[in-house]
């Protein structure tokens, strides 16, 4: 067997066993197509082909575009690493913590726009197990409301206590819903429109965004899972099958005005997000044109977090070797490390089982797209070790 063709027989392992419906992937390296292909169907029951240009709901993939939107708005003097919260929303300003024994203490200093790039805030998510105020995100429906606007969210944040001392801790959760609130204060316009002149006009990056127009709803993939990001992730795993799920009223496609999110929402498609990981390499678009300064590329890939902070955890499970960057993970020690990767590489994924890398000490990109929310069988992993596996 070639070893580019690696990809695909892990894909279509997992099609044929039904674990997952549909599968799309690119990986590039050196300039050059690594592996590209899909496996599947978009209905496993109808067995309808996968269509062309296929659109996905990538979940906390959007993290990285609005992270790098706020550091593009940072090179144009409109934000800062050290910006306090309250500058851009007063409603941050008596933020309280409160402690896993009880406690309520006043916060011993504002959130900074690098806590929320970093996760570092105090915020959380409802679905973070273990987690002493995960509960009231729940009873406030912080994430699963998705009739409130980006401001309306970022009200309704605020006033949750936070888990712990900003800076103190490592915690994924809705740091960058109020960052993209932020973004829209410090950039004067809707967060969409900002997304759109910054990034995805520049990118060619046409089929990403908070909506699906209708003539494109035939290009949506269907979902599948356990259809409620309140239940991620699962502590009891299950048998992962092919169950339809109507995500709509939690992910809806047709309220581009109130559903505009910084840590989840946006519909895109393999080949959009390929232009944005590819211009991850070196920080310009396909032209050569610069999108990021080398300065600031250079500094989104080093890790942020202190020692102890590492590696990071979301609910029960580490992400071993890895640290946190200004967009996303990043690898710090290959040798703790439990799949293939690279000395820096950095990248994430998003709830509904897309993941994409960025290599550029290998000049290696990967998207992996499917559709199934709560996955519990390690697609991405095995992806992205088949890719590099594949190099020579």
């Amino acid at each position: 067997m070639h070893r580019e063709q690696q990809m695909q027989t892990i894909a279509d392992q997992y099609t044929s066993a039904q674990k997952y419906s549909g599968i799309q992937w690119c990986v590039e390296a050196g300039g050059e197509t690594l592996s590209s292909g899909a496996s599947g169907y978009a209905d496993a029951a109808l067995r309808t082909a996968i269509p062309d240009n296929a659109i996905y709901r990538i979940y906390s993939m959007t993290k990285p575009i609005v992270s790098v939107l706020a550091l593009m708005l940072m090179e144009r003097g409109k934000l800062r690493l050290f910006d306090m919260l309250p500058q851009f929303d007063r409603r941050f300003a008596q933020m309280r913590v409160l402690t896993p024994n009880g406690d309520i203490l006043p916060a011993m200093r504002p959130i900074t726009v690098e806590d929320l790039l970093t996760h570092r805030s105090g915020l959380t998510y409802e679905f973070i197990h273990g987690c002493h105020i995960a509960q009231y995100y729940r009873e406030a429906e912080i994430i699963g409301d998705s009739s409130r606007t980006l401001e309306e969210m970022a009200g309704v944040i605020a006033q949750q206590p936070l888990a712990f001392q900003p800076g103190s801790q490592w915690r994924y959760g809705v740091s960058t819903d109020v960052l993209a609130f932020v973004c829209q204060v410090a950039g004067g316009k809707p967060l969409a429109d900002l997304l759109d002149e910054y990034i995805f006009t520049p990118l060619g990056m046409k089929d990403t965004a908070f909506s699906v127009a209708a003539d494109d709803l035939h290009r949506l993939m269907p979902m599948y899972g356990v259809g409620d990001l309140r239940a991620l992730p699962a502590l009891d795993i299950t048998p992962q099958t092919l169950e339809p799920m109507d995500i709509t009223d939690m992910h809806p496609t047709d309220q581009p005005q109130t559903f505009q999110r910084g840590g989840h929402g946006l519909y895109s498609t393999l080949s959009d997000y390929c232009a944005f990981a590819r211009m991850l390499l070196d920080g310009c678009d396909g032209d050569g044109k610069p999108i990021l300064s080398r300065a600031t590329h250079s500094m989104l890939q080093v890790n942020r977090l202190p020692p102890h902070q590492v590696p990071i955890k979301i609910g029960p499970g580490a992400l071993p070797g890895y640290g946190w960057g200004l967009i996303g993970r990043v690898m710090l020690d290959p040798g703790q490390a439990v799949t293939l990767t690279g000395d820096g590489e950095f990248g994430w994924a998003g709830a509904a089982s897309t993941h994409f890398w960025v290599d550029v000490k290998e000049q290696m990109m990967g998207v992996v797209m499917s559709q199934y929310l709560g996955a519990t069988l390690p697609l991405a992993d095995d992806m992205r070790t088949a890719a590099y596996q594949s190099l020579v």
